[in-house]
């Protein structure tokens, strides 16, 4: 420090008030106005010492009292007091200087001087703190220990002293100080220059000014958010209020957006340059609820514009405002849900065309890709403009749902959708599609499962797909093994075990075939039983496999016959009891030609090769003739007939005679006769449906039965609703497909109506069932419905009925009527099967095998 000299001598630790004070205040005199030129450090020590000396000294001085004092005390209390007064007297007398100056200033000039004299003030008063530390440690502390509340350290006295007789005077003349700032910040949202540094000196003397009584050196905002955060607010309300409407009246919602954002942006930069942070929350929401939500329902009106012309930028901005209010975003969901499904129900409509004429031909491709492409678009417009917000995600997934179950292709019914997606999974999964040899096949694939996800009849899809997985792998046409078991790996992942259960054994019964025709090929080559045919033969069990075998008599051709007998009596001798159905419609042949110059290939139905191998006899035939040979229904026969004369294999020049073209060409050695039949297409879509609806009827009534039996009772309403509530997530079932299950296990015994109740019911509690032909069937029908049953009892039935050898069909899952009397065909007999390997007993089987010839 820089040297100074005083008026007054240094006085001695014996001296009196008046001459100690005179000297202290000569020194905090010049610390307080004149620290710009220096304190010697000897003169800083000589002030310290004299506070020191006076306020340890032991003598009584003479003292004074007026209005500023804190009261007449004495002894050592009084010695701490006469200077406490004295620095309240000076330090008013001081700011009294000061105030006078600011009463002719205004605006910038008033802040100036205002941060000026505020950053030489708290200098100064943290210098003269330090001079009366023996001060504050001793005399203060003990006052505030005493309960007097009044009595601050020096530093914070000076405060107390700035806001009484400064701020406080200055600021009520018109809220002087916080105008002024207010009309800088203005200036600046303007879009002027202002000097930052300026406002928040002065803003954070706001803060240091605010005190709590209780602790001085806890922060306090209370003369921070009296005299400038609410005047402030309310400030920013009004300037946005009337921005907002003038700049809506002559611009656009998009370029509103844009400046909303902007605005929002600028008062958060305010916070961190000069405000308090504990402005912030204050502050932005005020700005939100003037600039976003007074101005909402014009925003959700403009978003259906946005949507329909792909503006994601203002789709952004739109979605990042309206996150910041209280339900902002709600409307626009439901507006991008309304959104979402009307383009899905147009892009299947283009599809079909007008008044659905052409659902028939629908190409399973076309309208899979069509909703594909609705659900990719809006799927990134929730990604990139939503920030795949999961309202979002679930209002595109509740239109999804909705557009992919209830189009112009559906009409009323469910079923078309899942049935076209497990045709066009059909066609991804075969060897002709290309895009199997191109690599993308598993990208198609799960493509697939997108809108699998969203399909409500889960089981629709599920027959569809294994009866076309059955024809792939009967007929070899699938793209690869590991593709198959990619798709009923994500189906499995969807659904669970159970829904992909058959596809699995599928694949078993296959390895298993192929085993089982190398050793039948091995066997006859030992037997030196030669074949004149090549063969292999696929053994299929019922359970598993959705085939129907032919409903007619077929008269097995002469010479496939021996082929025949000889497997036969294999298969009877390796699995003695089981019973072989031969699937002939399902069956495929290779005919060589020995007529003609060119040796052509046929590849033929079972049906078409029993039609060609008449001819080895005869050149021509008549229809009469030819349905005595095969015994293939007329029906039938004439359509198979069509194909061969439309292939020009056959020649039909009079009414129902039927020659051999001896002039037949084909450009192709292999020639594909094996083409399906309009109408075995159409019965087997009917025949899936048909099935399908069996089924629900089984399963509704064995969940309500699981439900009885896990609740007791249980009212109607609430019935039915734990009913759909379980089943959703296969099909949705309809209302009164449960009221008429209900009723059927009303019928049935299986639950009762509670006495005095009109809409309760009660599950029954049976305890044995009867071993006569004419109930077993039905006792084991409501073993297999509860579940609940002792297995001594199931054992016990089940030897009944293998003794018996009744064949009777289950409840639960049962596909189709029995159609050989000494089959035992028990479709859900896997979970007894289970039930009983589990207590290792083997005396009661349900075996039920299909054989297909290929």
């Amino acid at each position: 420090m820089s040297a100074s000299t005083s008026a007054f001598p240094m006085p001695p630790p014996t001296a009196d008030l008046q001459t100690t004070w005179a000297f202290l205040e000569e020194g905090v005199d010049h610390i307080m106005t004149k620290l710009q030129t220096g304190v010697s450090y000897s003169k800083y020590m000589s002030l310290y010492t004299v506070a020191y000396n006076y306020c340890t000294s032991s003598k009584m001085h003479g003292h004074t009292t007026d209005a500023l004092s804190i009261g007449n005390r004495t002894g050592a209390n009084l010695m701490g007091s006469d200077l406490y007064n004295n620095l309240i007297r000076y330090f008013v007398t001081h700011l009294k200087s000061l105030r006078e100056k600011t009463d002719s200033l205004q605006d910038e000039d008033l802040l100036r001087y205002y941060a000026a004299e505020w950053d030489r003030y708290t200098t100064g008063a943290n210098y003269i703190n330090r001079l009366f530390t023996y001060l504050n440690r001793h005399w203060v502390k003990r006052e505030r220990d005493e309960g007097r509340k009044g009595v601050y350290p020096v530093y914070t006295l000076a405060l107390v002293q700035w806001k009484n007789n400064l701020f406080i005077p200055v600021q009520s003349k018109n809220t002087k100080i916080a105008s002024a700032i207010l009309r800088l910040i203005e200036a600046q949202r303007n879009g002027e220059t202002i000097d930052q540094g300026l406002v928040r000196k002065v803003v954070d003397s706001f803060v240091s000014l605010g005190l709590d009584e209780s602790d001085p050196n806890k922060a306090c905002l209370d003369i921070y958010k009296e005299h400038f955060e609410t005047p402030f607010i309310e400030a920013t309300e009004t300037y946005y209020k009337k921005e907002s409407e003038a700049f809506l009246a002559q611009s656009s919602v998009s370029d509103y957006l844009k400046k909303a954002e902007e605005r929002l942006k600028e008062e958060e930069d305010r916070v961190e340059r000069y405000l308090n942070t504990q402005t912030r929350k204050a502050l932005i929401s005020k700005c939100e609820h003037v600039l976003i939500r007074e101005h909402s329902e014009l925003m959700w009106e403009s978003f259906q514009r946005l949507l329909d012309f792909d503006k994601d930028e203002d789709l952004q901005r739109m979605y990042a405002l309206l996150s910041r209010i209280p339900e902002g975003l709600e409307p626009l969901r439901k507006k991008f849900e309304e959104h979402v499904k009307k383009a899905g129900q147009a892009a299947v409509s283009k599809l079909v065309g007008e008044a659905g004429a052409n659902v028939d031909a629908l190409e399973p491709k076309a309208y899979v890709d069509a909703l594909l492409e609705v659900h990719r678009k809006n799927s990134e417009t929730v990604t990139r403009s939503f920030r795949g917000e999961a309202g979002f995600v679930a209002s595109l997934d509740k239109a999804c749902r909705e557009f992919v179950n209830r189009n112009a292709a559906t009409g009323a019914s469910n079923s078309k959708s899942p049935e076209l997606l497990a045709k066009h999974a059909d066609l991804l999964l075969r060897k002709s599609n290309k895009m199997a040899e191109e690599g993308d096949l598993e990208g198609a694939l799960n493509r697939v499962m997108i809108l699998f996800k969203y399909i409500e009849d889960k089981d629709v899809f599920q027959t569809f797909y294994t009866t076309k997985l059955s024809k792939r792998l009967i007929h070899g046409v699938s793209a690869s093994d590991e593709s198959e078991a990619s798709m009923i790996s994500k189906l499995k992942e969807a659904c669970g075990f159970e829904y992909t259960n058959k596809l699995q054994r599928m694949f078993t019964d296959m390895s298993l075939s192929k085993d089982l025709t190398d050793q039948f090929r091995e066997r006859m080559q030992q037997n030196h039983d030669d074949m004149d045919i090549s063969f292999s033969i696929m053994v299929l069990g019922t359970n598993f496999w959705p085939l129907t075998p032919p409903g007619h008599e077929f008269v097995i051709p002469a010479e496939i016959l021996p082929t025949y007998d000889r497997f036969q009596k294999y298969y009877q001798i390796k699995h003695s009891g089981r019973k072989l159905t031969w699937l002939w419609n399902y069956s495929k042949n290779e005919l060589r030609t020995n007529y003609l110059n060119q040796k052509y290939i046929l590849m033929t139905s079972t049906f078409q090769m029993a039609v060609l191998l008449q001819y080895n006899n005869n050149d021509t035939l008549s229809l009469t003739e030819l349905l005595a040979a095969t015994s293939i229904p007329k029906e039938l026969l004439t359509q198979i007939l069509a194909l061969l004369v439309k292939a020009k294999v056959l020649i039909n020049e009079e009414m129902d005679q039927y020659d051999l073209n001896p002039n037949f060409k084909s450009k192709k050695i292999r020639v594909n006769l094996n083409q399906p039949i309009k109408a075995e297409t159409k019965a087997e879509t009917s025949d899936i449906l048909k099935t399908v609806d069996e089924d629900r009827k089984y399963v509704i009534q064995a969940t309500i039965v699981r439900i009885m039996k896990a609740r007791k009772t249980m009212k109607h309403q609430q019935l039915i609703q734990e009913v759909i509530s379980q089943i959703s997530q296969r099909f949705a079932p309809k209302i009164p497909d449960i009221k008429k299950a209900i009723d059927t296990l009303l019928e049935k015994d299986y639950i009762e109506r509670v006495e005095g109740t009109k809409d309760t019911f009660a599950t029954t509690a049976k305890t044995s069932f009867s071993e006569s032909n004419n109930t077993s069937v039905q006792a084991l029908d409501t073993a297999l419905l509860s579940r609940r049953w002792r297995y001594r009892q199931i054992l016990r039935l089940g030897a009944i009925l293998s003794q018996n050898g009744e064949h009777f069909r289950a409840t639960m899952g049962a596909k189709r009527p029995v159609a050989h009397p000494q089959l035992l065909y028990v479709v859900t007999a896997s979970y007894l099967l289970k039930k009983l390997k589990k207590l290792r007993i083997g005396f009661f089987q349900f075996r039920s095998r299909t054989c297909s010839l290929i």
